[in-house]
């Protein structure tokens, strides 16, 4: 896929594929993620066996722009400043789930869940095709110390557990950084691709 024009009828074919249940890779402003639709049980429980997950793990919502964000977590004022003046970048947010949010998308204990806005074309255009947030997962393989950056990588090695990769050139190897709001207070959970020196 182009990675400064991508081309709408891959995008609406890509879409229609997760609206389908599919399972796919695709890249971020950060690194590549696993993405799948909203409320895909089946997307959950592939994405979980890949990176085997336990059910701690936040899955993150992955949203076009703030006002869809703004469906899907609750903000008061001093976090909404702080997360608008941060998006689209490589941050992600855990803050308190809506009803929205499917509750095998929460963490079981805190109800919470992971949002994010990324700063990339052509994952943007396939959200704005696909009208909701992806449900993803930085694709970040058990045992490795980096996620792999080449689309042809992903689809050599994980083409029989994924039903599509979307390939745009090279992506980053450093994940997003994750900034806990759930407490009203800033904590970093982990330094990555975004700038921590604002929340510190």
């Amino acid at each position: 896929m182009h990675p400064d024009n991508p081309q709408p009828r891959t995008i609406a074919q890509v879409a229609d594929s997760v609206r389908a249940d599919a399972l796919i890779a695709y890249p971020t402003d950060s690194c590549y993620a696993l993405g799948c639709r909203l409320g895909s049980r089946d997307g959950i429980d592939r994405i979980r066996s890949i990176r085997r997950l336990d059910d701690r793990h936040h899955f993150t919502l992955v949203c076009q722009d703030f006002a869809q964000l703004g469906q899907f977590v609750r903000v008061d004022n001093d976090v909404f400043r702080a997360v608008k003046a941060s998006t689209p970048g490589s941050y992600t947010f855990i803050l308190p789930a809506t009803r929205e949010v499917p509750r095998m998308l929460q963490h079981p204990k805190k109800k919470t869940v992971g949002v994010r806005i990324p700063d990339h074309i052509v994952t943007q255009a396939l959200l704005a095709e696909l009208g909701e947030p992806l449900l993803s997962s930085t694709l970040l393989l058990p045992d490795e110390e980096e996620p792999m950056t080449q689309g042809w990588e992903i689809k050599d090695r994980l083409d029989h557990v994924l039903d599509a990769v979307v390939d745009s050139g090279e992506c980053g190897t450093e994940p997003t950084t994750v900034i806990d709001f759930s407490s009203g207070e800033a904590e970093i959970v982990r330094k990555g691709a975004g700038d921590t020196s604002r929340f510190e």
